[in-house]
C-alpha cells in the first residue's frame, strides 16, 4: 500500500483561534508607552523616558504597574493553580516534583491525604512509609498552596480529585496555551478524561472514577481498545492545537476531536503537517460559526 498525497491549495493560516485570545502582543524592542507615571515591571525597560518591551509576549497592566508576560517561558505558578508533576526526590517529610517551573516544587507530607482519607497527625511511621505513597517517577496531580520566598511552589493534594495518576498519556505544551478555567478536570463524551495543568502538562486517561481511596491507589486494569484509541486521538489533537499555537481547553479539544472523526482521518494521519493545519482550520471555522 502506497500513501500518495496530492498538492492542494490551502487557505492562509493565521495562528489566532478566537477573539478571546490576547491582542496586545509585543516583540523585543516594541514601544509600550511614552507616558510617564507607570512602574516598570518584568519584561520591560526604560529608554529616553519611554517604556519598551524586552521579551516577546502579552502586555499586562495592574494599576500603574506594566509588565510583559512571555509567550514561551517556564511555568510561573499562582496560588490555586492545578498542576501535574513528576516526583524527582523523596526527602525528609517532603517530596520534590518537576512541574515545569524554574525550581522543583515541594509536596509536604502534611499536605497530602492519607490512604483512605484518614484524618490524623502525621507520625514517624508515615514518614517511613512515604515511598509506599509516592516514589520517584510517579506522576501526581496537585494544587498550588503557597509560593516560597525563592519562587518554589508548595503543593497540596488534600482533595480526593488530586493524587497519584495511573494509566494514561502525558503531553507537555507551553503553559501560555492552557486557558485558565474554573475546573481543569473534564470527563469528555468520547470516553476519556483529561486534566489540563496550568503548568503545561496535559494528562489524558480512561474516564476518572471517584474511588475514595485518598489518591494513592492506581487502577492497573487492562484499558479497552476503544478507550486506547480515543486517548490516542485526543493526544494527537492536543499536539495539533499546540503546534498551531491555539488555546487548549475542553471545547477546543472536542472541536478538534470531532473534526478529525468527521473528516475520516485515521489517528496516525493527525501527525502529518498538512492534516494538522486542516484540523486547525476546521476548529477555527467552528468557532466562527458559533459566534454567528
Amino acid at each position: 500500500m502506497v500513501d500518495i498525497r496530492l498538492a492542494s491549495e490551502v487557505p492562509p493560516f493565521h495562528i489566532v483561534a478566537d477573539s478571546t485570545e490576547p491582542k496586545h502582543l509585543v516583540t523585543p524592542g516594541s514601544l509600550i508607552t511614552k507616558e510617564t507615571g507607570f512602574m516598570r515591571g518584568h519584561g520591560t525597560y526604560m529608554q529616553d523616558d519611554c517604556l519598551y518591551s524586552s521579551v516577546a509576549g502579552v502586555v499586562e497592566r495592574v494599576n500603574q504597574l506594566i509588565s510583559v508576560r512571555p509567550l514561551k517561558s517556564r511555568y510561573h505558578g499562582e496560588i490555586g493553580d492545578v498542576v501535574i508533576g513528576r516526583v524527582t526526590e523523596v526527602s525528609q517529610k517532603r517530596w520534590k516534583l518537576d512541574t515545569n517551573a524554574r525550581l522543583d516544587s515541594v509536596l509536604l507530607l502534611q499536605s497530602v491525604n492519607l490512604p483512605g482519607g484518614e484524618l490524623r497527625r502525621r507520625s514517624a511511621e508515615d514518614e517511613l512509609a512515604m515511598r509506599q505513597y509516592l516514589k520517584e517517577g510517579d506522576l501526581v496531580s496537585a494544587e498550588v498552596q503557597n509560593i516560597f520566598n525563592d519562587g518554589a511552589l508548595s503543593l497540596h493534594t488534600r482533595s480526593m480529585k488530586y493524587g497519584k495518576l495511573s494509566q494514561g498519556c502525558l503531553i507537555k505544551v507551553s503553559p501560555s496555551l492552557i486557558r485558565r478555567q474554573k475546573t481543569h478536570f473534564h470527563n469528555l463524551p468520547c470516553g476519556a478524561s483529561i486534566i489540563m495543568g496550568n503548568n503545561g502538562f496535559v494528562w489524558i486517561c480512561p474516564t476518572l472514577l471517584d474511588d475514595g481511596a485518598g489518591g494513592f491507589v492506581q487502577n492497573l486494569e487492562t484499558v479497552p481498545h476503544a478507550d486506547r484509541q480515543a486517548i490516542s486521538r485526543l493526544r494527537n489533537c492536543v499536539t495539533a492545537l499546540a503546534h498551531c499555537k491555539m488555546m487548549i481547553y475542553d471545547t477546543s479539544i472536542m472541536h478538534a476531536y470531532d473534526a478529525s472523526v468527521n473528516a475520516g482521518f485515521e489517528i496516525k494521519d493527525l501527525l502529518l503537517p498538512d492534516k494538522i493545519k486542516e484540523i486547525a482550520l476546521m476548529v477555527r471555522k467552528q468557532f466562527e460559526m458559533e459566534k454567528e
